[in-house]
């Protein structure tokens, strides 16, 4: 499975890269969304606790469950789609390249925002349970417990979430992200209805219907939860054919087409240990779709030890910063190894993306059913498949690209590797002046 059409050099001695580089590569989009966000909420948190803050002295609660709002949206599916369709209809025919990229920036790193708005809203959250106790003695002692024990709810989800824990404790982030962000909702709620329904000048509760329906805080509550409950709604057990071509990987063929540029979730179990791979598929109206699963951890494990008849998944997939590749007149999506899932839809669907696959002894360890795939639709002009067991190692995947962006005329490069190659690829465009979106691990 071998289709460069020169061969090129192994990979040269790597090229020091300059700090500056180095420091646009780290302080990217994500963290100036966040930095940004989390900054604006400390002014405002300050100027609060300083009397120069009225609208956070009368709404205090609508400023935490904002956020909170903002938080979710950013990792809503249906949101992002629906970003992602205005970005690439409302873009694609007139807008110049410099807003197209910027537009890409800003889809692929909103969890920048999301972040920075979960943070702020506990920031505000511990802001205003300070701000109750020390009203206390007009305060009743109902509110004061729900706002303590949604306080400790909400500050739990928001560490579980630190991208440390993240990464290395990825079953701890989910059971507590997800379980005590649900407790945590619910405990807003009650924290709301309890706060806006008793009147500190009086004392007394008020069971006026009109008054909670006026509240900001009640309208934020109930955004917050319908856009919880959206893609859980769409959640389905559904059969899935599972192709082991190597012990390295496992192929899950499941039915019903997908646009390109896609990501699924999938678990053995409704609501725990859900895994999110590149979804490959023909096209909309093409009866299957694919999942190409690596074998790492103890889940992807499993489906070569005890390959599943069904999986779980939310009918409502999620889009990857390769669905933008829709706004691009053509451009390079370059890959490694099982990374070639979420890059193969974007050049099986459209002919202006040229493909350049990097990994070992590619057919074999991938199987038929994937090199079908790429030789029935993408033809050999429009693509490299670099096996690095024949020709010997790993190419100069710079040199590769400069090539390659010269001879098909791209415009951005998409990648999708390990962390080593990301970074190798992203300092090398950024030095060459070539626009490229790397891989990211925040999900």
């Amino acid at each position: 499975m071998d289709s460069a059409g020169q061969v090129k050099k192994p990979a040269k001695a790597k090229q020091k890269v300059s700090r500056w580089i180095l420091f646009q590569l780290w302080f990217n989009t994500y963290k100036k969304f966040f930095t940004f966000v989390t900054l604006l909420n400390l002014v405002g948190i300050t100027m609060a606790a300083l009397g120069r803050f009225r609208y956070a002295n009368e709404h205090l609660g609508a400023l935490v469950l904002g956020n909170l709002l903002m938080a979710i949206l950013m990792r809503n599916e249906l949101f992002l789609r629906c970003l992602y369709i205005v970005a690439i209809y409302g873009l694609k025919s007139w807008a110049p390249l410099s807003i197209k990229l910027a537009a890409t920036s800003v889809l692929q790193h909103v969890g920048g925002i999301h972040s920075g708005c979960a943070l702020s809203g506990a920031g505000w959250l511990v802001y205003k349970i300070v701000d109750i106790l020390r009203h206390r003695a007009k305060e009743h002692s109902a509110v004061i417990a729900t706002g303590i024990i949604t306080n400790v709810l909400v500050i739990i989800s928001v560490l579980s979430a630190f991208p440390w824990v993240r990464d290395y404790h990825h079953n701890v982030f989910e059971k507590h992200h997800r379980f005590i962000g649900w407790l945590g909702l619910a405990t807003t709620w009650i924290f709301v209805i309890t706060g806006d329904s008793y009147d500190i000048k009086t004392g007394e509760w008020r069971a006026d219907a009109h008054t909670l329906l006026t509240a900001q805080e009640f309208w934020f509550a109930v955004f917050m939860t319908i856009f919880v409950l959206i893609p859980w709604l769409t959640l389905r057990e559904v059969p899935v054919e599972v192709e082991i071509p190597s012990p390295k990987v496992a192929i899950l063929r499941f039915n019903r087409g997908m646009q390109q540029g896609l990501l699924g979730r999938i678990s053995r179990t409704s609501i725990m240990e859900y895994h999110a791979f590149g979804i490959i598929s023909e096209g909309r109206q093409s009866p299957y779709h694919y999942m190409i699963c690596g074998v790492q951890g103890d889940f992807t494990k499993g489906l070569v030890a005890d390959p599943p008849k069904t999986v779980w998944t939310r009918e409502l997939k999620f889009a990857g910063v390769g669905h933008a590749s829709a706004m691009f007149k053509r451009g390079i999506r370059v890959c490694t190894g099982t990374g070639i899932g979420a890059a193969l839809s974007t050049c099986i669907q459209s002919p202006n993306w040229f493909l350049i696959w990097i990994g070992s002894d590619q057919e074999r360890t991938f199987g038929p059913t994937i090199a079908g795939l790429i030789h029935k639709h993408i033809e050999p002009e429009r693509m490299i498949l670099w096996d690095t067991k024949k020709r010997g190692g790993r190419p100069d995947s710079m040199q590769l690209l400069k090539d390659t962006w010269t001879s098909f005329g791209a415009e951005v490069i998409f990648i999708t590797s390990n962390k080593t190659g990301n970074d190798e690829m992203m300092q090398g465009c950024r030095a060459a002046g070539l626009h490229a979106f790397g891989t990211l691990w925040d999900f």
